[in-house]
């Protein structure tokens, strides 16, 4: 599977420039990926104006990463505020090369150290989509912290675990860390996506990063804008797994 981070610098709540420079890095690619990844709230920035800036799930954002995943053939993993019944949620969402919604993840664990839990609600559980037979479980930023959501992952097989995110410089050591951690623990590939530039509040290195299912560093892209690719032998994860059967020797307490 070849997998494509796109790490930018968006601007500040500014939807139809950064689709513009989204379209932009895309016309740039020569080969083909299976998927695109885009960071956490993609085209607004990490904004705290939920109800300003959300979008029903057949909105002007997820047209655009619909027609995206069409024009490319490729599925497509994006970030929007989603409108539900007077609640708002830091969403993501992922769409088929046909251009299919295939499943739709509401951010658990609202960061409350910025506020985040004021404006937007914690989704209900967890998500596993389907890419091509991949199975991938999907998360947001700061559910990063919290590993029992990726044990339910590990434990239900996935074979790749996403997530997207606007990880600020200050904490990108955690970051890093719990990237790997996540990885080493669920005998998965794992995916992080973050932004680069600065919005009002904080400055992003990206440091986007792809970890093998034994926890060595397949990819990390530090502090500039740009597409980035890795190869994925899903191979590995099964070898890893029947290698070393930690998952199966697991007890849940």
């Amino acid at each position: 599977m070849k997998v494509a981070l796109f790490q930018y610098d968006p601007k500040w709540e500014s939807r139809d420039i950064n689709m513009h420079r989204l379209e932009e890095l895309a016309a740039d690619i020569t080969i083909r990926p299976d998927l695109m990844i885009f960071p956490e709230l993609t085209l607004t920035g990490f904004t705290m104006r939920s109800k300003r800036f959300a979008e029903p799930l057949d909105g002007p954002s997820a047209g655009f990463y619909r027609e995206m995943a069409v024009r490319y053939k490729t599925h497509l993993i994006g970030g929007l505020i989603e409108q539900g019944d007077n609640l708002y949620y830091n969403c993501l969402l992922h769409f088929s090369p046909e251009g299919e919604l295939v499943s739709a993840y509401r951010k658990i664990h609202p960061f409350s150290y910025s506020g985040e839990n004021r404006f937007y609600h914690g989704g209900g559980g967890p998500v596993i989509t389907r890419i091509g037979p991949v199975g991938a479980g999907l998360s947001v930023c700061y559910d990063l912290r919290f590993p029992e959501l990726f044990r339910f992952y590990g434990k239900a097989g996935t074979e790749l675990i996403i997530n997207i995110a606007n990880w600020p410089e200050t904490r990108i050591v955690h970051w890093q860390t719990l990237l790997k951690a996540r990885a080493i623990e669920n005998q998965a590939y794992v995916i992080g996506v973050n932004r680069v530039g600065s919005d009002k509040k904080n400055r992003y290195n990206g440091c986007s990063a792809v970890f093998h299912p034994f926890g060595d560093q397949v990819l990390m892209a530090e502090d500039r804008e740009g597409v980035f690719f890795a190869d994925l032998d899903l191979n590995e994860v099964a070898q890893v797994r029947k290698t070393y059967p930690f998952l199966a020797d697991i007890t849940l307490i």
